[in-house]
């Protein structure tokens, strides 16, 4: 465990002033990653060519190249890509520097379903996205705090903007539970009970909520900051990404009751009215259009159980 394995996948779309100072923060880590897939997710902006680059200049790195699709897909366009990577974690022994092109889309699959677990030789396996800038010894710092806790199954850092030069908590308020999509470690036990991650809108929560049904802790490193060099929802405008957090909470499986207070208390806050009434029409969305949700009823009764408990001030994951 002093110098754990552990395997890095990374969805990149047109971030070609971002991606760059992501991998100098990889790069100069204290512990360097046994793998890091980046997979290029149909960039148009040359953000493929850096890519390539980088994987020529450093031996761990693998890159995945995406068809471009014509538009973003938020959510289940970042699991398509996640997955075309990790589907490469079984090739560990072929050679070093190796730059896949050309890799054929995934078989379509159920959007609730979760992934299959893959071989390969990690202890940790980290989603990281490719906007982030990050200390030369982020990495080993989480691992000490998952030696220290044998029941930590997903952790991570604290997703921060920066402000007069100093780095600001970009999101208050998440519950005890929650780590940042943009900066997961799984622990492979973990990622192995759970089944992967769910192909669908809301996965960064699924993930977390079977991992604690299953008897995990989930929870983010509060002192451990990484920069986010782009706001996270700007890329759609505020009132898509408050609606596609409310269709996301719909499929994920929450309690009608627990998502009405919810978006009361999103109203409330900046941009106040938008961003509540945004996530409560992405959720009544559902409804209308009988999107399919969660296929773990287990999953969804022990989600909603742990709501309601935090509507009536009894102990929940929301705390």
């Amino acid at each position: 465990m002093n110098s754990p394995h552990y395997v890095i996948i990374t969805p990149v779309r047109n971030e070609i002033g971002r991606v760059g100072k992501t991998i100098d923060s990889v790069a100069a880590q204290t512990i360097p990653p046994r793998r890091w897939i980046m997979v290029n997710d149909g960039s148009t902006d040359g953000t493929a060519e850096l890519l390539d680059a980088a994987a020529q200049k450093h031996a761990w790195i693998r890159v995945v190249h995406r068809a471009d699709r014509g538009c973003r897909k938020p959510g289940g366009g970042v699991m398509e890509a996640f997955y075309n990577g990790y589907r490469l974690l079984s090739s560990a022994t072929a050679g070093e520097g190796e730059v896949v092109a050309g890799l054929a889309e995934p078989a379509p699959a159920s959007p609730v379903s979760p992934g299959v677990p893959s071989p390969g030789t990690w202890d940790f396996l980290v989603k990281l996205d490719g906007d982030l800038e990050f200390t030369p010894t982020y990495f080993a710092e989480c691992f000490a705090r998952f030696q220290a806790d044998p029941q930590l199954g997903i952790g991570g850092g604290t997703v921060c903007y920066e402000l007069n030069g100093r780095w600001i908590e970009e999101v208050k308020g998440d519950p005890p539970f929650h780590v940042r999509g943009a900066t997961k470690i799984y622990r492979r036990a973990c990622w192995e009970a759970i089944g992967g991650l769910f192909k669908a809108p809301g996965w960064d929560t699924l993930d977390e909520v079977k991992a604690n049904q299953l008897g995990w802790r989930t929870y983010s490193f509060k002192e451990l900051k990484l920069l986010q060099l782009k706001n996270t929802g700007t890329a759609d405008g505020v009132w898509r990404n408050w609606f596609k957090n409310g269709r996301a909470n719909y499929i994920t499986g929450y309690h009608p009751l627990f998502m009405l207070a919810k978006c009361v208390q999103r109203f409330f806050r900046p941009p106040r009215g938008v961003g509540g009434l945004a996530l409560l029409c992405g959720f009544a969305s559902g409804y209308f259009r009988r999107a399919p949700q969660v296929a773990d009823p287990g999953l969804i009764r022990y989600l909603r159980r742990q709501q309601l408990n935090r509507l009536w001030g009894r102990p929940s994951l929301w705390g």
